[in-house]
């Protein structure tokens, strides 16, 4: 008989049960080249979140917020050379915006405080090109304030954008002066705005005046942002968030949070066991191929890390506001698809939603959100699995609610081997939506799985999947039933299960 785990997880700390071969979590592994295929499988099984990156996973929904003066010229780039009076928001109202979010559902907001044009949504004191001189609020006004402001009020987390590439400083080109007029600005926004959750950096770079192509320094702009924001997570070009590889909204099938990382020499002299030297040897790079955590891509790494996938798509073809695309906002219908293919692909869904010339997010924008977040609620409010029982493996244990949910998870000793989860429901019940949840705070493990549900006479597939993370969610045709079958297929080590739940979609809004 196999035995069965029943462990309770605690947030504050990474140390684990240990069993068999497993051993206590860790922030990153070093893979060495007598390492055994077995041994770089473990190793990757005990791979877990910092703290930091798993409070930002239960995040889930976030919001992207660009405006500027990309809004005022109907421009998706601006070219640097805007007169700062363009920018004059008459109706302005930094509360509809996150009120709007919050009733979607959204748990963390992100503003573009400098987009390419280089103007600063900010009175930055290193710049002119700035709100400062423009005629909204006569030049006394702060757009950033106002946001973070707003955030605060209605209880979402703050985020902010600040584009490494600008087009209006003189400097951008001559690296060593423009990386300190960067690091200014990144300071006068992590210290005069209180806490910062997500820093958002994306890697466009380009030619400066001089002709020269900027060169970032992008370990003095980690050191600053750990100094100032200790518990802030850094989007892009850093080692703690990484893009998903398309703006479309859509996760991989496959999403692996644990990732594989070839280093050269000297930087293999300087990694250490602790995460924070993670950014003094980092190199932002191409992270968009489609497999970047399996078996084959593990087994040839230097280093194994958390870097977890965020997935963005904006709410309109284009990610700043245009008048024209009034009519062209995304539908509910295709909203509820990104949804179950972002955050029900072990991501975290990033969606733009763009003010417009008023300061006001769209009421197409705003119908729609509320829409998005009324199919959720609704189709989550009621787990059909509620009170069931759990057999592993064939043996009966305990509820499924004193097992899984709550900070409680299950572990199954199968050292990698198939194993079974059966739910007991205690009456037939429909459903078409399945969600699954790994406990990651011990790690990421499950690699292959499918799901059965008794039909009178035998088991029968309906539903099938590879990795789960932090959240899968799988849609099919109606199932009819009042018992189901987990059967995880393949996994890194024993498996975890934190959650788990059946739902009927309910598309009504």
């Amino acid at each position: 008989m196999k035995k069965i785990l029943l462990i309770i997880c605690l947030v504050s700390s990474i140390s684990f049960s240990q069993s068999g071969s497993e051993k206590k979590g860790s922030y990153l592994a070093i893979i060495n080249r007598t390492d055994s295929e077995q041994e770089i499988i473990t190793k990757a099984a005990n791979i877990v979140p910092t703290p930091q990156q798993y409070d930002w996973q239960k995040l889930e929904f976030i919001a992207f917020v660009h405006f500027g003066m990309n809004t005022f010229t109907d421009k998706e780039w601006g070219e640097g050379n805007e007169d700062p009076k363009l920018f004059n928001p008459t109706e302005l109202n930094a509360e509809q915006w996150v009120r709007t979010f919050k009733e979607a559902g959204m748990k963390l907001a992100i503003l573009t405080a400098k987009h390419h044009d280089g103007f600063c949504l900010w009175p930055s004191k290193y710049t002119e090109h700035s709100v400062k001189n423009s005629p909204w609020k006569n030049g006394k006004g702060d757009v950033v304030r106002e946001f973070v402001d707003a955030c605060k009020k209605y209880g979402l987390k703050v985020g902010l954008y600040l584009s490494p590439w600008d087009r209006n400083n003189p400097n951008y080109g001559d690296s060593p002066k423009y990386n300190q007029y960067f690091l200014n600005q990144l300071e006068e926004l992590l210290t005069n705005y209180g806490e910062i959750t997500e820093v958002w950096f994306d890697g466009a770079c380009g030619e400066g005046p001089n002709g020269k192509k900027q060169v970032y320094d992008w370990q003095a702009y980690y050191r600053l942002i750990r100094k100032l924001q200790p518990n802030a997570v850094i989007f892009g070009m850093s080692p703690d968030l990484r893009w998903v590889g398309t703006e479309t909204g859509y996760g991989r099938d496959t999403e692996w949070s644990v990732i594989a990382l070839q280093l050269d020499n000297s930087d293999k002299q300087k990694i250490t066991s602790e995460r924070s030297s993670l950014d003094e040897i980092y190199k932002p790079h191409d992270m968009t191929d489609y497999d970047l955590g399996s078996r084959e891509k593990i087994k040839n790494a230097d280093l194994l890390f958390w870097y977890p996938a965020e997935t963005d798509v904006s709410i309109r073809p284009g990610w700043f506001y245009h008048p024209s695309q009034d009519s062209l906002v995304k539908s509910v219908d295709k909203l509820v698809d990104i949804y179950f293919n972002s955050v029900g692909k072990n991501g975290v869904f990033l969606l733009n939603v763009p003010p417009d010339k008023r300061g006001l997010i769209h009421e197409n924008d705003v119908k729609n959100l509320i829409g998005l977040n009324k199919v959720i609620s609704q189709t989550f409010n009621k787990d059909l699995s509620e009170n069931s029982k759990l057999r592993i493996n064939g043996n009966k244990i305990n509820d499924k609610n004193s097992v899984i949910g709550n900070e409680k998870f299950l572990t199954v000793e199968n050292y990698g081997k198939p194993s079974t989860i059966e739910f007991i429901l205690p009456e037939r019940k429909t459903f078409d939506v399945v969600m699954l949840q790994e406990e990651i705070r011990v790690g990421q493990r499950i690699e292959k799985f499918h799901l059965e549900f008794w039909n009178g006479k035998d088991w029968q597939k309906f539903a099938e999947g590879t990795t789960v993370g932090y959240k899968r969610l799988l849609r099919f045709d109606p199932v009819t039933t009042n018992r189901v079958r987990l059967v995880i297929e393949q996994s890194r080590l024993n498996p975890t299960l934190s959650n788990f739940g059946l739902f009927k979609l309910n598309l009504t809004f």
